[in-house]
């Protein structure tokens, strides 16, 4: 399993004229080859909307870097990192391997899997396809969010380090499956909402299912 940083970024609000209308996002971030991390997330990293985005459950965005390979292929461009504006984007992290409640070592922190990424129209805004989002939500290959264990810096060389994997073994993608497009399966919501570390909006979401 060769789990590696590829991209380590941070950002805050800016304003963006996208469709000759202005929008505040801080999914427009920098790159960063050292970065502190605390309990509220990244030093230097904030959300324009904290309705919707950030908070102590989703401290940290990483999205999986094998992912780029098939957008640039859906939409015949490059992609600039981070195009889904998340934290990390690293290699041997996929979806699928990687579990809710699963807690990782990365440099000398301790993070913790929360919940998947419910992704919103400003990916598409950013990177200039109308399709985006559409697709993302199609595929569920969103990404997904940490939590802070333990505070510490991360660099952009640092190691990921697989420390517990949740007993519960509920992946990232199976969750955003069901989330997204299993809305009905009453069974596997319940399986899921037996993960006592979920986020709490994740949480709420899957109760309101039920």
């Amino acid at each position: 399993m060769n789990r590696k940083i590829i991209h380590l970024a941070v950002g805050k609000p800016k304003e963006y004229n996208w469709n000759n209308k202005k929008e505040v996002s801080a999914i427009g971030k920098s790159v960063v080859q050292a970065v502190e991390l605390k309990k509220s997330g990244f030093v230097g990293d904030d959300v324009a909307n904290h309705k919707f985005h950030g908070g102590p459950d989703r401290a940290v965005c990483l999205y999986p870097f094998e992912h780029y390979s098939y957008w640039e292929e859906i939409f015949q461009k490059k992609l600039i990192l981070p195009a889904f504006g998340e934290n990390i984007t690293a290699t041997g992290m996929v979806e699928e391997q990687v579990c809710i409640g699963d807690i990782y070592k990365i440099g000398d922190t301790l993070v913790q899997v929360t919940q998947g990424r419910v992704p919103c129209a400003t990916i598409s805004k950013y990177n200039q396809e109308h399709q985006f989002l559409k697709k993302v939500v199609e595929t569920t290959l969103t990404g997904y969010f940490f939590r802070v264990l333990e505070e510490g810096t991360i660099m952009l060389d640092s190691d990921i380090t697989l420390v517990e994997k949740h007993p519960k073994e509920i992946s990232v993608s199976f969750a955003t499956q069901i989330l997204f497009h299993q809305k009905q399966d009453k069974t596997s919501i319940e399986k899921i909402l037996t993960v006592d570390v979920l986020a709490e909006d994740w949480r709420n979401r899957f109760l309101k299912l039920l």
